[in-house]
């Protein structure tokens, strides 16, 4: 069962983020991972497992609660946290345009 985050509009009104690599709809799934669907359509799951095990996670450590990763949310089509942690949009577009599924590096 996912969680449906944000959607459809930003936090910012009026403002649409256009570029192809900005994150349109979001979806938090099980096991700390994002379905995540882009401006021109491209669509994938981003694994944030392995944040969860790294030692030293800096801004991502309160991501290890799995009640905070749910937090996600989109502000002009990224993927922020509460905290100020966010996800590049335009490299999630690159490594799941290849991939489809892209485990973040850790």
């Amino acid at each position: 069962m996912s969680i449906e985050a944000a959607s459809e509009t930003d936090r910012t009104i009026g403002v649409i983020p256009a570029a192809p690599w900005r994150v349109k709809e979001l979806s938090i799934l099980p096991e700390y991972r994002l379905a995540v669907t882009f401006q021109d359509g491209t669509s994938g799951v981003v694994d944030l497992s392995g944040v969860t095990a790294a030692h030293d996670r800096g801004i991502y450590e309160p991501l290890k609660d799995p009640s905070y990763f749910k937090q996600a949310r989109l502000e002009m089509g990224v993927v922020t946290w509460p905290n100020g942690a966010d996800l590049d949009p335009a490299w999630m577009y690159e490594e799941l345009v290849r991939f489809k599924t892209w485990s973040v590096p850790v």
